[in-house]
């Protein structure tokens, strides 16, 4: 069988690093291609890496075929899933993967509304006519929480890395992915207009993180020493509702930094 390769489902995954190239080239010298190549007809639709080093060595490899697959859609949500059970995947990564899938299932949603009103309309009735059932509903989107739980991700850093998706530079974005960013620096950069972005990228490493850093000081509002007799209370309640909105940001933050010692918790002691 010639298999091919889909350039559009090759890239449909991030890349893998060229340190993490080089290391799945060495394993398959050593120990050969273990795992088969998953096709889809003659589709290659997981282990493009495997198969081309193994053309490139002429290293012998097995094939097995996914009879489930009945459209693009089933590939790409098949891909998904296998990704995001992978260590080697950043939390950025599934992050993006897990709110590609809820995109995909929305997707499938709209088109199925259309036939489903059709199946719904009842035409007149008549001897002759047998009126047919209609299509089972699709299943329903996951949930934000839902989302974060796949994707072994606090709510929170779903809600940042929804907004870098929507707002970040496309520079912003490659920082994140190679981990010159966190994706709660790279949420704050987001916030900047576009331009400023791609200025402090162009800067370097160092002025990505200096604009987080001035992103966050700049939430939170320069406190006012108030004079005697001047502290009120509906300004006691103005700023209760301050220091509130600075206790939930850092908040949200602790809860990203704890899950992160987690995972190098439990990949240093596996």
């Amino acid at each position: 069988m010639d298999i091919v390769v889909n350039e559009e489902l090759k890239a449909y995954i991030d890349p893998l690093t060229p340190d993490e190239y080089e290391a799945l080239e060495r394993s398959l010298l050593a120990e050969g291609c273990r795992d088969s190549l998953v096709l889809w007809g003659n589709v290659l639709v997981d282990g493009h890496n495997r198969y081309g080093i193994c053309r490139k060595h002429d290293l012998p490899f097995n094939t097995v075929q996914n009879t489930r697959f009945q459209s693009m859609d089933d590939v790409h949500l098949w891909m998904i899933e296998q990704h995001l059970g992978r260590r080697s995947v950043s939390d950025f990564q599934r992050g993006v993967l897990a709110l590609r899938k809820r995109e995909i299932l929305q997707e499938r949603r709209s088109r199925a509304r259309p036939v489903e009103e059709e199946a719904g309309a009842v035409p007149e009735a008549t001897p002759s006519v047998t009126v047919a059932e209609p299509p089972a509903k699709p299943e329903p989107l996951p949930s934000r929480q839902a989302i974060a739980r796949e994707a072994r991700l606090s709510n929170s850093q779903v809600v940042m890395i929804e907004k870098i998706q929507k707002q970040a530079a496309p520079e912003v974005v490659a920082a994140v992915k190679s981990g010159v960013l966190s994706i709660n620096a790279a949420a704050a950069v987001a916030t900047l207009p576009e331009d400023e972005q791609r200025a402090a990228a162009v800067a370097g490493d160092d002025e990505l993180k200096q604009a987080a850093k001035r992103v966050r000081e700049a939430k939170r509002k320069p406190r006012k020493e108030p004079e005697a007799g001047d502290e009120d209370m509906p300004t006691l309640r103005r700023r209760v509702a301050e220091l509130s909105a600075e206790v939930i940001e850092l908040k949200a933050d602790n809860e990203a930094l704890r899950e992160q010692l987690a995972r190098w918790e439990r990949s240093a002691n596996p």
